[in-house]
C-alpha cells in the first residue's frame, strides 16, 4: 500500500475544486449571507460528488487492474497530457462566472443542490478516469489503493472548500476580483506540475 497515493490524491482533489466557477460563487454568497457552514455545506456536496466519480474510477481501475497494468505506460502519458491539459485551461481562466442558482435554504438542501448540480456533468468521471491513470493507478493494484486515492480526493476537495469558506466568513466580504485568478493560476501549476510528473514517470 502505498500511502502517499492518499497526499498526491489530496493535492490533486484540491487543485481540481480550486478554481472558482458558478458551484464556487455559490458557496461564496451562501457564506457571506448565513456564515461558514452554509458555504461548507454547499462544498461538501461538491465533494460527495467528486467523490462519487472517483470511487467508479477507482473501482474501474482495481477492476482491470491486471489489464491496465498492462498498458500503463501509455495510461500515464494521457493522464499526464490531460492533466497538462487543465492546468493550461487553469492559467487563462475566462470572465468571472455568476453564482449558480439553486432555490434550498438550509443545510442539507444546500449540500443535496450541489452534489446534483456537480455529479451531472458527464466529463468528470471522464476527467477522473485520466487523472487516476496520471497518478499511477493502473500499476498500484488492489482496492487498498484505489480506496485511499478516493479518500485523498474527497479530503482535498474538502479541504478546498473548508478554506474558502472560512476565509471568507472571517472577512466577512468579498474577496478581491484578484483573488479568482490567482487561485485559478496556482491551481493550473499544480496540475501541470502532476502532469509533468506523471509523463516522466512513465518512461522510469
Amino acid at each position: 500500500m502505498d500511502v502517499s497515493l492518499f497526499f498526491k490524491s489530496a493535492l490533486l482533489g484540491l487543485a481540481i475544486a480550486a478554481p472558482l466557477g458558478p458551484i464556487g460563487a455559490l458557496c461564496i454568497n451562501r457564506t457571506l449571507q448565513r456564515g461558514f457552514l452554509a458555504g461548507a455545506a454547499g462544498g461538501l456536496g461538491t465533494a460527495l460528488a467528486d467523490g462519487v466519480y472517483a470511487t467508479l474510477a477507482a473501482i474501474g481501475f482495481a477492476a482491470f487492474s491486471g489489464l491496465l497494468a498492462q498498458i500503463d505506460m501509455p495510461l500515464r502519458l494521457v493522464g499526464g497530457a490531460f492533466m497538462i491539459w487543465l492546468g493550461l485551461k487553469s492559467l487563462t481562466p475566462g470572465p468571472p462566472q455568476s453564482a449558480q442558482k439553486v432555490s434550498a435554504s438550509d443545510l442539507l438542501g444546500t449540500t443535496a443542490a450541489t452534489f446534483v448540480l456537480t455529479i451531472t456533468s458527464p466529463m468528470t468521471i471522464i476527467s477522473f478516469g485520466a487523472l487516476f491513470a496520471g497518478l499511477g493507478l493502473a500499476s498500484n493494484s488492489g482496492f487498498s489503493s484505489a480506496w485511499l486515492v478516493v479518500g485523498g480526493v474527497f479530503s482535498g476537495s474538502m479541504l478546498w472548500w473548508c478554506i474558502l469558506s472560512g476565509g471568507i466568513a472571517l472577512a466577512s466580504h468579498r474577496l478581491p476580483e484578484t483573488f479568482a485568478l490567482w487561485v485559478s493560476r496556482i491551481s493550473g501549476g499544480v496540475l501541470i506540475a502532476f502532469g509533468i510528473w506523471a509523463i516522466a514517470s512513465a518512461f522510469r
